[in-house]
């Protein structure tokens, strides 16, 4: 009963839809449009160097006193380590929302505590931090 109003009036029936069309067309503009969550989360990457050192040696006497102390940084999802010959490198993932300047000190700070264990040739001055702020997908900003 209701359908047979439009079939027997088609024009009416056309108008109606283009006005939907076009009060629809007016609203998408003022809708709120969420902010992309971030793809990868943030990250802070240890590198250290120890001269000489076969990767076995780099795992036990500069990597295993670094994770220690890394180990329980808050915030802190997990963390992969890479050892090879004179070279470590510690990536350490954190929970989205993070502060990565802050994660990064709080590493900082720790990579210090550990620096007293560290052999000679690997100390702080050859240990060095560095965050890596997540990123969006493309065509996306923070707004």
């Amino acid at each position: 009963m209701f359908s047979s109003f439009f079939i027997k009036r088609p024009i009416f029936a056309t108008v109606l839809a283009v006005i939907i069309v076009l009060a629809g067309l007016i609203t998408v503009t003022t809708l709120p449009v969420a902010q992309f969550p971030n793809i990868t989360p943030p990250t802070v990457m240890v590198m250290a160097s120890y001269p000489g050192a076969d990767a076995a040696t780099v795992a036990r006497t500069v990597a295993t006193p670094i994770e220690e102390q890394v180990n329980g940084v808050e915030g802190m999802l997990y963390m992969s380590s890479n050892c090879s010959e004179g070279f470590y490198q510690l990536t350490i993932t954190f929970e989205d929302g993070t502060d990565i300047d802050e994660a990064a000190v709080e590493v900082q700070n720790r990579i210090a505590q550990a620096d007293a264990t560290l052999p000679e040739a690997a100390h702080s001055s050859n240990t060095h931090s560095r965050p890596t702020a997540p990123s969006r997908p493309p065509g996306s900003s923070e707004t």
